[in-house]
């Protein structure tokens, strides 16, 4: 608190900052506030069509004409589709033959835990070129199915 030391003619008031309106707006706007907020969620109903389950048998997935395109990068770096070695410089035409003869354009990638990073990412941008719509990573081994280089997703 600060004093008036002489000086002035003592008829003016000095001017003070009185803060208890401010404070009664602040806290009448906070109880506002308080009150609206959980009124403002949104509720929405969302009505999802029934998922109907065909159970696939495993014989139709033993005799699928067109198995995934797997590609695969091994730790010396080779690149392979099915099984198959495929240079990097031809890996975009050899793709996009195989992607001519199917309706999807799905490739499963798969590399061995010592590629590098960079390595891979160069592969994954070939096969993008070499028209990949859709490239989804393994999680688990694929197992062979046949003598032909096709696996199967058990």
């Amino acid at each position: 608190m600060a004093i008036n030391v002489g000086g002035g003619d003592g008829k003016s008031n000095p001017p003070v900052m009185n803060v208890t309106p401010l404070v009664d707006v602040v806290l009448v706007l906070l109880i506002i506030f308080m009150v609206i907020t959980p009124l403002l969620s949104k509720k929405f109903w969302l009505h999802t069509p029934k998922q109907e389950k065909k159970e696939v048998e495993k014989t139709e997935l033993a005799n699928d004409p067109a198995p995934p395109l797997v590609l695969r990068i091994a730790t010396d770096q080779t690149v392979a589709v099915n099984g198959s070695a495929v240079a990097l410089p031809e890996l975009p035409d050899r793709l996009r033959r195989m992607f001519a003869a199917r309706e999807d354009h799905v490739l499963f990638f798969d590399a061995a835990d010592t590629v590098p990073y960079g390595y891979a990412v160069e592969v994954l941008d070939k096969a993008r070129e070499g028209g990949a719509v859709t490239i989804a990573a393994l999680t688990a081994a694929l197992e062979p199915t046949g003598g032909n280089g096709s696996v199967s997703t058990n």
